[in-house]
């Protein structure tokens, strides 16, 4: 036979209390590891256009090999930063904010006030072709996005009508901790 105390049962509660809680700072991410092979591209490319400067046989002018190397080093590096900039991306909510950091420098970086957002939404699969492609993207229809791989995402809905969306893993549970936010600050809103 069990007995259970009065201060049982509210430890209980308690702790049944704290599960639904929300954590105060929730950290998502999402990869894209064949982001790699295109900045293999891009290093190769930096590589050749290093080796056409100091070693180079050409004959026809210094125009052309001008040219060339300079072609090289500025496709080369664009495609290094185009692709690690977004081989992963970092999403954090606190209390305040929304935050998105890109690649292993965290730029390019979107920080959204939670008082900004009017509502959170849960998409299921975003793809880079519903956005033109990988990195931080702009649609007119559809608004901004950080899509680094094919996947699940979540979308915010800003009060001035724009749309953010961006691919992170496990995008469900920073919906359900958007929206607890948001119902922090509308029940704080109406009580001031």
């Amino acid at each position: 036979m069990r007995h259970h105390r009065e201060g049982d049962e509210h430890d209980e509660h308690d702790e049944r209390a704290a599960a639904d809680r929300p954590p105060a700072v929730w950290t998502g991410r999402a990869h894209n590891r064949a982001q790699w092979l295109l900045a293999a591209g891009g290093a190769a490319c930096v590589a050749l256009g290093i080796d056409l400067a100091v070693d180079s046989p050409w004959t026809s002018g210094l125009a052309p090999l001008l040219m060339s190397v300079i072609g090289c080093l500025a496709a080369g590096l664009l495609m290094l930063f185009g692709t690690l900039a977004f081989v992963h991306v970092a999403v954090r909510v606190d209390e305040e904010a929304l935050e998105v950091r890109c690649g292993h420098m965290g730029l390019p970086r979107r920080r959204i006030p939670l008082n900004d957002v009017v509502h959170a939404d849960f998409a299921p699969r975003v793809t880079p072709r519903q956005w033109g492609g990988w990195g931080y993207r702009w649609r007119p229809e559809k608004g901004t996005a950080v899509v680094v791989r094919r996947g699940e995402g979540l979308v915010v809905r800003l009060g001035d009508g724009r749309i953010f969306t961006v691919t992170v893993d496990d995008a469900e549970a920073a919906v359900r901790v958007i929206r607890d936010r948001l119902r922090g600050i509308t029940a704080g809103a109406s009580q001031a």
